[in-house]
């Protein structure tokens, strides 16, 4: 059987040499794999086209800076980074992040403000480079799997909210916010364009029938070909006017130069100390985007994300970018997903994609201005409709509702909110169920099901046929940390148990899955110890952990409970605890669960006096 480290032995040495600089997934490009990522780079530069443009225009800047931000960073972010998929570029977060910081500083589209632009792009990128450095990713794994899944379902939806206006051929349409879109779509329908609607459905319908037909051809860059004939039939002059589909379809139309211009990002010095904190905010909402689009990739392709590396690939292509007249860049939803589902492999997709994009237009510039924003649309909705996942929705319903809230949630806000808002607050949402949690540990009643040696230790609750608790010994297991966050609800448990009629005096706490204790949690214990001792009771521990043992020594609590107080075996404790237990009480019990007890005193109900 070949392992990936026998293979990378195997391998030239030019490989390797690459694989330290690039990553593992240098072993896996193969003949199969760069067919499959020339294909998904060629729709995506097709994809990307459109959207460049029109993402600059959201930030402000003329039509080609959106085209240099999806050539240059792609490709620094896909070979220094960490994701097999993901896909850098302009995003309509960050466009409009950034005209709403700077548009307050200089004139729109101007010198100036083109400037400012490029050193908060150069800013970006330190930071995002440092947070790798730095090793500061483990605060994504605070982004939960439910987080993720609704993050990606909100942004299939808003896919396919934005990009109705195409599929429909209204113009009009300019709101960002989904809701706010539908309000306008609702309001433009008499203006809809039935050939914009037949490019979609042509294109749309051939590219589902081709991938059911044939699975290995490229069936969404034949659905494009397909949308964009249609396109160009009903475009020309000799269509007739009268017919319904006369009216032209809007194309992606002339596409400016697209060679990335070189330039210095440190032009103003004296703006430097203003510039710093809107770059903070744009490096949170760039990171946000980023992780959170490589982490729900990964989910889908099975890969494990390196996050600060993908945090220090994403900066370095944003430092690399502000030197070639780029904007700030990041994890693109509609680039990543359509890579993914293309049939992407490893992260030349993402190389060939922007040579790709380069070349289409220095060399079929006509050509590609032909191509319909309705066939674009038409492949948008595909894409989101197979990222749509309803069973996993179900099944997360069923196992845990809790998690489902945070998903839908996050789902919510993502169509609603800015996405790096809706990542947050998600997150957010998610800390609190996992703070509620830890602050509620499981505190179980334990017990026997029956008498005889095949008797098994069980959790009384749920268990009715389980013998009954002894009167003057308590078992209970505590399952969680004892942390600050925890203790009054613990507290008020043991509480609850001293103060019942008759409480069982004697404590027994299985201590095995209580992993972590702080200081609070230790002043816990010896609390309870001393409202068990001035009842006339003890408190007593079977197998807790050892750093939890080494706390109570460096605190003096074991020296006060007692070394002989910590059992390693249940079996011991319970026999060693039943010599302390009140005869008087044992006498007339009618419980009798230990084997101690029956062996002195007899079944239940037995009325004769222990033998001496």
């Amino acid at each position: 059987m070949t392992t990936p480290d026998s293979t990378a032995a195997m391998a030239p040495l030019w490989q390797r040499a690459c694989s330290r600089l690039l990553g593992q997934w240098v072993f896996r490009v193969s003949p199969k794999t760069l067919r499959a990522d020339l294909l998904a780079g060629l729709l995506g530069a097709v994809l990307v086209l459109p959207q460049g443009i029109a993402f600059a225009a959201l930030a402000g800047l003329p039509p080609q800076y959106g085209l240099y931000t999806a050539i240059v960073p792609c490709i620094v972010a896909a070979l220094l980074g960490s994701s097999w998929h993901v896909m850098s570029g302009p995003t309509n977060a960050n466009s409009l992040a950034l005209f709403a910081m700077l548009s307050p500083l200089a004139l729109v589209g101007s010198n100036a403000y083109i400037e400012l632009t490029l050193m908060v792009t150069l800013l970006v990128g330190v930071m995002q480079w440092l947070v790798g450095v730095l090793r500061l990713g483990a605060v994504a794994n605070f982004i939960s799997p439910s987080v993720l899944m609704g993050f990606t379902n909100g942004a299939a939806l808003l896919i396919m909210v934005h990009a109705l206006k195409d599929v429909l051929g209204l113009t009009n349409v300019v709101g960002h916010r989904a809701l706010q879109v539908l309000q306008e779509v609702a309001a433009d329908l008499p203006l809809l364009q039935p050939a914009a609607v037949a490019v979609a459905l042509l294109t749309l319908a051939v590219a589902v029938a081709v991938r059911w037909w044939r699975p290995r051809w490229p069936a969404m860059l034949l659905g494009l070909l397909a949308g964009t004939l249609l396109a160009v039939f009903v475009n020309t002059p000799e269509w007739h006017a009268g017919w319904l589909l006369a009216k032209p379809v809007r194309t992606v139309g002339a596409i400016p130069s697209p060679w990335p211009q070189p330039s210095w990002p440190l032009a103003d010095w004296s703006r430097l100390a203003d510039l710093v904190g809107l770059s903070f905010a744009l490096t949170i909402v760039a990171l946000g985007q980023s992780v959170s689009m490589a982490k729900a990739v990964a989910q889908y392709s099975g890969q494990r994300i390196d996050v600060n590396r993908e945090f220090s690939g994403q900066g370095l292509s944003n430092i690399v970018g502000s030197f070639f007249s780029c904007y700030v860049s990041c994890g693109s939803v509609n680039r990543s997903l359509p890579n993914l589902q293309a049939g992407a492999r490893t992260p030349l997709a993402a190389v060939f994609s922007s040579l790709l994009l380069l070349a289409l237009v220095v060399t079929l510039s006509a050509q590609l201005a032909l191509i319909p924003m309705a066939g674009v649309a038409g492949l948008l909705l595909l894409v989101a409709w197979n990222l749509l996942d309803g069973k996993r929705w179900a099944l997360m319903w069923r196992q845990d509702r809790r998690e489902c809230v945070i998903a839908a949630v996050t789902l919510v806000a993502t169509l609603t909110l800015r996405l790096e808002i809706a990542i947050l607050l998600g997150t957010m949402v998610s800390l609190i169920v996992y703070l509620y949690r830890t602050s509620h540990p499981m505190m179980r009643s334990m017990g026997f099901d029956r008498m005889g040696l095949s008797r098994r230790f069980e959790v009384l609750e749920g268990h009715p046929a389980a013998l009954p608790e002894c009167p003057q010994l308590k078992l209970l297991r505590m399952e969680g940390e004892i942390y600050f966050g925890a203790t009054q609800y613990v507290s008020d448990r043991l509480h609850d148990l001293r103060a019942q009629p008759d409480p069982q005096k004697h404590l027994l706490v299985m201590a095995k899955s209580m992993n972590f204790i702080d200081v609070a949690g230790n002043d816990l214990w010896a609390a309870e110890l001393q409202a068990r001792r001035k009842m006339g009771g003890d408190l007593y521990f079977h197998r807790p952990r050892p750093q939890v043992v080494d706390l109570w020594t460096r605190s003096g609590f074991l020296e006060r409970l007692g070394s002989d107080h910590v059992y390693p075996d249940k079996r011991t404790a319970i026999h060693d605890i039943y010599g302390k237990l009140d005869e008087a009480v044992c006498r007339t019990c009618s419980a009798r669960v230990f084997e101690e007890c029956r062996s002195e005193w007899g079944p239940p109900g037995y009325a004769l006096k222990r033998k001496d």
